[in-house]
């Protein structure tokens, strides 16, 4: 058995959609109304898909998980980050941890936490 995707709750899939791919360079694999697989195993799943199917309330930004990329290059990556979305919400901006990596913390437009961190 192996892991085959990981799944978001989002509430506009096609801004979701251009959000990772504007910053991530996420590529559309499958549309499937209201289910997107992008490339790298990232599934956006609309919210009222959810909602339904678990029968709960969605809770945007609850901090219990978090997407993780790598970037080398991560000074550009926040430049690109600023000026495709300057209104984005961070968890903390560009800092370096005491063992050397660079990282950065933020929301998507729907609540989801990622990470972008320099190679370890």
């Amino acid at each position: 058995m192996k892991l085959k995707n990981v799944l978001i709750v989002v509430k506009d899939i096609e801004k979701a959609r251009r959000f990772y791919h504007d910053l991530f360079d996420l590529e559309l694999i499958h549309d499937n109304d209201g289910n997107m697989i992008l490339t790298d195993g990232l599934v956006l799943q609309e919210e009222k898909y959810w909602t339904e199917f678990l029968g709960k309330e969605i809770i945007s930004e609850n901090n219990s998980s978090e997407l993780y990329f790598e970037e080398t290059d991560i000074e550009g990556f926040v430049r690109k980050l600023e000026d495709y979305y300057p209104e984005v919400k961070y968890v903390n901006r560009l800092m370096t941890h005491s063992w050397g990596q660079k990282v950065i913390r933020f929301y998507d437009p729907d609540g989801n936490l990622i990470e972008v961190g320099t190679p370890m």
